[in-house]
């Protein structure tokens, strides 16, 4: 049996395990999973002959070493920071390892080692990162073989709520970690390039800059900028490009409301509030309020931000229930940040019978024969269940088949990788096919990236 260790079970663990599963007896797999947590991998896992759990902390060497010097390769699901003391160890002794998260500095730096030991070490394999490298390179590719030359791409992706489980103002529950969604967008301002000129968005102007979307059957959605839309700027061959934008989707209507916490200060990290704990949801809403002697905390804020009452983000403020004087904070030292986490997570996290969805969206504007034309494609896949999500799969599906692919022979450059080459992306965008993860292409006039000066 060829064995794969998979270290981490968290929520996108689901199809990957269940993809390994279903492969072990063709493939003769043995999978071990290891974490602190394994109530979520026994779930999955079942019994099943061809797998087993061990408890394993990352931090704990003498496990992680004689986990990883037991397996064929190493599969690490664990948050971005741990991954690094996967890898050197991979190198050590000699095992490809493969991850969803993003390259960090830390592991970029391991890439000659990893190439003279002619060791793998795949990155950016999940959904975005992974299937969002994959789609783009597959059709800028399929352009400039072609002869055109890429003047725009614009690609956003969103994790969402599937429409029959939509069921606040907001348009949205929690599909990935919270943490994250509270402070997106922070640390520097948005880059991105608009025809030609350097554009930039700061932290506080960020939604209220969006543009809209339509996907056929799931209606219209809006984009707000990532913090850095040149990342990959030159690793896709985009260097002379006009226009490359790159964005987070959401609803239409959620970025003006999200807005509301933003200019608060509702989203900070940076301090804590001393008397977190006993604060009340209406305590913490009025700590960022004016004093004023007669006028409530409600009329407060409608006068400092000015909202009208009958304005729809009235409603969604007020079915967060932030203005509860019974609720308690009932965290200690707590950062602004995390107040709100915390009230939040009251109304967005997934009931049991709740399905996600996965939103993909790629803009191609090109250069042909001195015309130019544009080609958008989109992608929509939905969840099953609280467990097996559309999150779970299009993160845990491309990490399982790349991980089968290495251990087979199928990819073989060494170093510190991302998707970014036919070698990975032809074989796994044709696979996820087979489970519903697929683009629909259409040609479209070209537009360029405002409409209005053509």
């Amino acid at each position: 049996m060829r064995k794969i260790l998979v270290i981490g079970s968290g929520k996108s663990s689901s199809y990957l395990l269940k993809y390994l599963l279903d492969k072990s007896v063709k493939e003769e797999l043995f999978i071990t999973v290891g974490d602190v947590h394994l109530e979520h991998a026994e779930k999955i896992i079942n019994g099943h002959v061809n797998a087993r759990t061990i408890p394993l902390n990352v931090n704990d060497d003498t496990s992680r070493v004689n986990a990883i010097k037991a397996a064929d390769i190493v599969v690490s699901m664990l948050p971005a920071r741990f991954h690094i003391h996967v890898a050197k160890d991979c190198i050590t002794f000699k095992k490809h390892m493969v991850t969803a998260s993003y390259v960090s500095q830390e592991m970029q730096d391991l890439d000659e080692v990893a190439k003279h030991n002619n060791i793998i070490l795949l990155n950016e394999i999940g959904v975005d990162p992974g299937i969002d490298h994959m789609s783009a390179m597959q059709v800028l590719n399929n352009i400039r073989e072609n002869g055109g030359k890429i003047i725009l791409f614009e690609s956003f992706t969103g994790g969402l709520i599937a429409p029959e489980s939509d069921t606040n103002l907001w348009n949205y529950k929690f599909t990935w970690n919270p943490r994250n969604v509270v402070l997106a967008g922070q640390g520097g301002a948005a880059k991105f390039l608009q025809e030609g000129t350097y554009k930039y968005i700061p932290y506080h102007r960020l939604f209220r800059r969006t543009e809209f979307l339509d996907i056929d059957g799931f209606g219209r959605f809006e984009a707000y900028a990532n913090r850095d839309s040149l990342k990959y700027q030159s690793a896709y061959g985009l260097d002379n490009i006009k226009t490359l934008y790159r964005g987070t989707m959401r609803r239409v209507g959620f970025s003006r409301a999200w807005n509301i916490f933003v200019v608060l200060g509702m989203t900070d990290d940076s301090y804590t509030l001393e008397d977190s704990e006993t604060m009340s949801y209406r305590d913490f809403i009025n700590a960022f309020l004016p004093y004023h002697h007669t006028d409530s905390v409600e009329l407060k804020l409608r006068h400092a931000l000015k909202i009208d009452q009958d304005d729809i983000v009235w409603d969604k403020l007020v079915e967060l229930d932030i203005f509860n004087a019974d609720k308690k904070v009932g965290l200690k030292n707590a950062s602004p940040a995390q107040i709100l986490q915390k009230i939040l997570m009251d109304k967005w996290t997934l009931a049991e019978d709740d399905r996600d969805m996965i939103v993909m969206y790629h803009k191609f504007g090109y250069e042909l024969n001195s015309k130019k034309h544009q080609i958008d494609a989109n992608m929509v896949v939905l969840g099953e269940n609280q467990t097996y999500t559309a999150m779970a799969k299009t993160v845990g599906l491309p990490v399982a088949m790349v991980t089968l692919a290495i251990l087979n022979g199928h990819i073989t450059t060494p170093g510190v990788q991302i998707p970014i080459t036919k070698e990975i992306y032809d074989p796994i965008l044709k696979e996820l096919r087979e489970f519903g993860i697929r683009f629909k292409e259409k040609e479209v006039p070209y537009l360029g990236y405002n409409p209005l000066n053509n």
